[in-house]
């Protein structure tokens, strides 16, 4: 009798053809944050095909689909994205986005549709199932708050067990899995300050309190935080990455503007370098007879993966690919991701599927214009997800 693996791959290249036609479709059609009504009507007529439980409208645009299996007990959810991102796609695929703007640079659009096939692959297997299995379609990943929480609201991980979700990773060649043991993704917060001075004219610097000279100082205090402040071991950034003030030469400005983020994977980390950062201000205010507002938000948590669903997807992996095409255990990214909110609620893995191939020139960086996937991985995705719910 033919092992399992060896059907869900066959049953995951039986389908790649119709898969890739859903990318290219989704990707030519980007929709962003909420507003994605027409990737969530394929979405809901795929699995209708599939004789799912399906349900539209969860977190405002979200798709829900459940296999329910007679006599099981457990429930396992499989979630992917929607989502495009703001911006403007500058490859030359002949799939290139047809929506001035918007663009799928962060393979939400083979997300979207790795999880349509892993849904077909199961239906055809489901003789081999012992657990009821919900598939999870979200909106707007990208834009804080995230539709993560809106779809938690409406109760997509209610009995649900353990949940799994993949990201495309340009940075491992296709066919590789990465897995990162506890934190996978870092805590994005943001913060906004105004700092007040007094303006004047600019050959009369010493009748003024230049904000320029404050924020300019602060900028490089914060550097410090980083090293002295907190254990070199622990990871975590700080990044100035707005500095407004001035419109003229000759006109020292009243106040100027500055804004960025810190991305930390601990709690207790987050909570001092924010501490910090508004006791670098004042000190740097004060100093100079300066004031300032200071907010700060916090951003999409700790994307946590858990023991128990860590060691499950290590099975998968190498099971799949074999162990030398396992990272484990993968260093964590200090980017932000709102699968953190179902990582909070019940036990989560969040998996790095490799999406580069070098030979083909397919080696930038999610969210660059000029980004793309090996369709090929989409292979090993559907077949991650398939193994996932099978095994």
């Amino acid at each position: 009798m033919k092992k399992l693996i060896d059907k869900i791959f066959d049953s995951c290249r039986f389908y790649f053809d119709d898969i890739v036609e859903i990318r290219r479709d989704i990707h030519m059609y980007p929709e962003t944050e909420f507003n994605v009504h027409r990737t969530a009507d394929i979405v809901a007529k795929q699995l209708e095909t599939l004789e799912f439980r399906v349900k539209t409208g969860i977190g405002k645009t979200g798709v829900v689909g459940d296999l329910e299996i007679p006599g099981a007990t457990k429930r396992i959810a499989l979630r992917a994205d929607m989502d495009a991102l703001p911006m403007q796609e500058l490859g030359d695929a002949p799939y290139k986005s047809k929506i001035d703007g918007k663009a799928h640079m962060c393979g939400h659009d083979a997300h979207t549709a790795m999880l349509i096939g892993a849904a077909k692959v199961i239906s055809q297997l489901k003789s081999e199932l012992k657990t009821n299995v919900r598939f999870i379609f979200q909106p707007s990943e990208e834009k804080f708050p995230g539709g993560a929480p809106a779809m938690i609201k409406d109760g997509v991980l209610n009995g649900v067990d353990q949940i799994y979700g993949l990201h495309v990773w340009p940075l491992l060649e296709s066919g590789q899995f990465a897995i990162c043991p506890g934190p996978a993704f870092g805590q994005p917060d943001v913060f906004d300050i105004e700092i007040k001075g007094k303006g004047g004219h600019a050959a009369f610097p010493h009748l003024t309190t230049d904000p320029i000279i404050v924020g300019s100082q602060f900028v490089s205090m914060l550097q410090s935080i980083t090293s002295r402040n907190v254990d070199g071991l622990e990871s975590v950034v700080i990044s100035v990455t707005q500095f407004h003030g001035g419109t003229a030469d000759n006109v020292i400005p009243q106040t100027v503007r500055l804004s960025g983020t810190v991305r930390t994977l601990k709690k207790e980390v987050q909570v001092k370098v924010r501490k910090r950062i508004e006791e670098v201000l004042i000190g740097a205010t004060s100093a100079h007879g300066a004031t300032y507002s200071f907010s700060y938000q916090e951003g999409y948590p700790v994307t946590y993966n858990h023991e128990q669903c860590v060691t499950k997807a290590l099975t998968m992996a190498k099971t799949l690919v074999g162990g030398g095409d396992v990272n484990h255990p993968y260093s964590p990214i200090l980017g932000g991701e709102d699968f953190g909110y179902y990582s909070q609620k019940i036990p989560a893995c969040f998996i790095f599927l490799g999406a580069g191939n070098k030979t083909k020139g397919i080696v930038n960086m999610c969210h660059d214009p000029r980004f793309d996937i090996d369709e090929e991985c989409m292979i090993y995705g559907m077949a991650a997800h398939a193994s996932l719910a099978l095994n």
